[in-house]
């Protein structure tokens, strides 16, 4: 494992998320719900996982929070992980999500920005 400590930004606007995915090479957005157990399960693998890419620059958004978040990216379930490059949806895996499944997808986006 790499001794790097992810930090996950977390998102209060819709204009800060536009920001963040327009601006990174590989950008992921994190996207859950209060009261969604599922949602507060998966975090942490997420966050962990993030340890092996730090070239994939994540952000956390509560769709509570950020209610236009939904609209603006077309979200009907929690939680959802996107996958940016510069703007462009590359990957998108929502509701139960297999880490190995995630780690697989990263890997392959991250070697090509290598």
């Amino acid at each position: 494992m790499n001794d790097e400590v992810i930090v996950v930004r977390k998102a209060h606007s819709l204009e800060a998320v536009q920001e963040h995915v327009q601006k990174e090479m590989l950008s992921l957005v994190y996207i859950s719900q209060p009261g969604c157990s599922v949602c507060h399960s998966l975090l942490p693998q997420v966050e962990e996982l993030l340890e092996e890419y730090p070239r994939v620059y994540p952000l956390h958004v509560d769709s509570e929070d950020v209610k236009e978040i939904a609209g603006e990216y077309t979200v009907f379930t929690v939680p959802v992980v996107m996958l940016f490059s510069e703007g462009k949806e590359l990957l998108r895996m929502a509701r139960f999500i297999p880490i190995g499944d995630l780690n697989q997808e990263l890997a392959k986006y991250n070697h090509l920005i290598q």
